[in-house]
């Protein structure tokens, strides 16, 4: 399969409540006007980016039972993440991981990491 800019990420899989992050630059501002100053980069370690892909969310703990009947789907449930994929996302540089894919710079950054979302709506 050739990896194109329509499916580049669909072999990429987010784990748990983490997000894949691609960073805007320090100066864009969006639609509605929300930028992050310089100031509040530099010293509050702060970044903002568009969330490409999201995790499942977070694993809820099922009780222990051996049915056969019952799928692998059933098995693993979850509490699904606030932040979905197209949101605008302000979150800690504390929390991110860093990482190249395809000579682009993303960030993993878990939800806790999260302190804002922008999210396009129809009104």
């Amino acid at each position: 399969m050739r990896i194109t800019s329509d499916n580049r990420f669909k072999k990429l899989i987010v784990i748990g409540d983490r997000l894949l992050i691609k960073p805007t630059r320090p100066d864009e501002r969006t639609a509605s006007g929300l930028y992050l100053p310089p100031g509040v980069q530099e010293k509050e370690k702060v970044q903002q980016g568009y969330v490409i892909k999201a995790g499942p969310g977070y694993v809820i703990p099922m009780p222990v039972e051996d049915e056969a009947w019952k799928g692998e789907e059933d098995q693993v449930k979850y509490v699904p993440l606030q932040a979905k994929e197209g949101d605008l996302a302000i979150f800690l540089l504390s929390g991110a991981t860093e990482v190249i894919y395809e000579g682009d710079k993303y960030f993993i950054v878990p939800q806790s990491a999260i302190l804002m979302l922008e999210r396009e709506e129809e009104l």
